[in-house]
């Protein structure tokens, strides 16, 4: 009976160890840190090609093999934690950490806010929180594919994943809250990521099935009639006012009592922090705003 018991514990140890693995390696792919010496190759080769006198290419050879011990590497490790690309400016001296763009990883979200994303479901899963999982505003899909990941890794079978996009990039909105701001097609093109690609990408992981459900088209016309009945975790990311409160005023009254509420811009566009303000207001809303990096919080619902 010991030997019984001993054996399943270690099987048990074994498990867990396994899906700790595969959710770091999961997190790694989803932010390019696998390959974040290549990334910072291209860069530092980039940053000496646009100086004013370029280096002979015999003269880079060391610092190009030798890639971790000059600015470039250092500066693409930061810009993987806060979810950045680094770039090169005309004369290649002016190197800037640009937030929301990526040419490398699958999302925006880099290491800090992955991880929380990663925090929030381990406690949904550990409490039971009964509810699916949403992303509003999903790029090329990363923060969804970590999360049917999550669900994968944990054997998780009676939860989905929404998948909210318009996957033709953000709207034209005419809200005098929104002053104007256009990050549409037009004007981002780089913001808009098809549906297939997204698909495609979810397919690339193996994580493509009947738990993964997308709702494809603009936040008014998708979620009031989404049949979604309960939420344990809901992750904003629409960046304007207007996409932040027709999620939160459409999904919120879903999302079950322990249940997370993340808004990746809240520090980074003033809109965005006003309409989740007014909100909370609105609503009487009192938990408290956790700071999870320089740009994004969460709350939890009680």
């Amino acid at each position: 009976m010991n030997h019984t018991i001993a054996a399943t514990r270690h099987n048990e140890a074994e498990d867990m160890d396994t899906t700790a693995r595969y959710l770091s390696l999961l997190k790694k792919s989803l932010t390019n840190q696998l390959y974040i010496e290549s990334e910072a190759r291209l860069a530092y080769f980039v940053s000496k090609m646009r100086e004013p006198e370029r280096p002979s290419l015999e003269s880079m050879v060391g610092d190009f093999l030798d890639i971790k011990s000059t600015p470039q590497f250092a500066l693409v490790q930061h810009c993987k934690t806060i979810g950045a690309q680094m770039i090169v400016g005309a004369h290649g001296v002016e190197d800037t950490v640009m937030r929301n763009f990526t040419s490398h990883a699958h999302t925006m979200i880099g290491i800090q806010r992955i991880e929380n994303l990663h925090w929030c479901l381990d406690q949904v899963r550990a409490d039971s929180i009964p509810g699916d999982l949403i992303e509003t505003g999903v790029w090329r899909g990363g923060a969804t594919i970590f999360m049917r990941g999550f669900l994968a890794a944990h054997g998780l079978n009676d939860r989905s994943v929404w998948v909210a996009d318009s996957f033709e990039g953000l709207p034209k909105t005419g809200l005098a809250q929104d002053r104007g701001i256009d990050f549409s097609k037009e004007v981002h093109p780089y913001l808009a990521v098809g549906l297939e690609e997204v698909q495609a990408l979810f397919a690339r992981y193996d994580l493509l099935d009947e738990q993964v459900k997308f709702l494809k088209g603009w936040f008014k016309d998708t979620l009031p009639t989404a049949p979604i009945e309960r939420l344990a975790l809901l992750r904003l990311d629409g960046d304007l006012y207007t996409s932040t409160w027709d999620a939160l005023k459409h999904l919120y009254p879903k999302l079950s009592p322990g249940g997370f509420v993340i808004v990746d811009d809240y520090f980074s566009f003033p809109v965005c922090q006003e309409a989740v303000d007014a909100y909370r207001m609105r609503h009487r809303i009192q938990e408290p705003l956790v700071r999870i990096d320089e740009y994004s919080v969460y709350w939890r619902k009680t």
